[in-house]
């Protein structure tokens, strides 16, 4: 065969695509919910330590 398939970088690509998507995600929900939620989350967390 004279080309042999780069599938190497292909995973590390989709993985990062991946954890791009995921951080939209987050920033989306934490600009619609806004620092209520982002309060009462520390708040809950701060108060079960």
């Amino acid at each position: 065969m004279l080309f042999q398939p780069r599938e190497a970088g292909q995973g590390l690509l989709e993985y990062s695509l991946l954890l791009v998507m995921i951080a939209v995600v987050v920033i989306f929900i934490l600009a619609i919910f806004g620092s209520t939620a982002v309060t009462f989350l520390y708040s809950n967390i701060l108060l079960n330590f």
